[in-house]
């Protein structure tokens, strides 16, 4: 794959290379102290822990010049599980800032070098996609997980797109969420879509050609596109909550594939177009 869109970027100039620089050092210098501090939360204060990441990454957002839009909420008093389009890796920051949540991620991010101990301070549950028999021992963790509380966000079409348009969901991914066994989760965990949208950047709206500006997939350089990616701030992102459905309602994953795909790939097409999400 060719990354020709990097023409369309100009080489920031000094003023630029200052502010950018600056913003890594101010994210580093947030960052590596903060490190220790989750790492003793995990172990002392399993709460607190939940809800660090959310206070750290909405500040996170705020330093690269990412403006997070919120529609709807996330659902109160009980676990819920969030099934999510996947755009970027800034979905990360972007939805922890949302929301209180830990991710479901590949096994591979668990070995790249400073992001893996990131998403294991994010307590992230990390699945291997190229075992069949790994699902049974992620579906244990995430039920252990949602029965203790925690919010789950699992991108069910396997990687990430342009933002554009919504892949077909793996109903393996979600096998994990949705056993065939009865696990006793299912009566107390619930369901929400999530719909995740770049609408802007520089106050000007994101067409086709400028998704791969912000989406990252296929063989894109990671540290490459974090550069331009962060030239390119101020970035508006809209993340949109769909209605709790008890887990328990769906009758196996082929079901909540449907249902999350249809949901997801509805709230994405309505974003894209600058729909409003409707109220009663």
């Amino acid at each position: 794959m060719t990354n020709d869109w990097t023409q369309h970027i100009r080489p920031p100039g000094l003023p630029s290379r200052v502010k950018l620089i600056a913003k890594l050092v101010g994210f580093l210098a947030m960052t590596l102290p903060l490190m220790p501090v989750q790492a003793v939360l995990i172990h002392a204060w399993p709460a607190g822990a939940r809800r660090f990441p959310h206070w750290y990454h909405r500040r996170v957002c705020k330093l690269m010049g990412v403006r997070v839009n919120v529609e709807g909420r996330l659902a109160q008093g009980a676990p819920v599980l969030l099934i999510s389009n996947h755009a970027s890796w800034l979905d990360i920051p972007v939805i922890s800032a949302a929301a209180p949540v830990s991710f479901v991620a590949k096994k591979e991010v668990s070995h790249w070098p400073f992001v893996s101990w990131l998403a294991k301070l994010q307590r992230s549950v990390f699945v291997d996609r190229t075992r069949r028999t790994s699902v049974g021992g992620t579906a244990d963790e995430m039920t252990t997980r949602l029965a203790a509380g925690d919010n789950l966000v699992l991108f069910a079409e396997g990687t990430s797109s342009d933002g554009a348009r919504v892949l077909p969901f793996k109903t393996s991914l979600l096998a994990a969420a949705k056993p065939s066994r009865n696990d006793g989760v299912a009566s107390t965990a619930f369901v929400q879509t999530l719909a995740i949208v770049y609408t802007h950047i520089h106050g000007l709206p994101i067409g086709r050609s400028d998704r791969p500006m912000v989406g990252w997939y296929g063989d894109m350089d990671l540290p490459s596109h974090v550069w331009n990616l962060l030239v390119s701030a101020p970035i508006d992102v809209t993340v949109r909550f769909g209605e709790p459905v008890p887990l328990d309602a769906f009758a196996d994953r082929k079901v909540l594939a449907r249902h999350g795909e249809t949901l997801v790939r509805a709230e994405v097409v309505n974003l894209l177009r600058g729909g409003r999400q409707a109220t009663d």
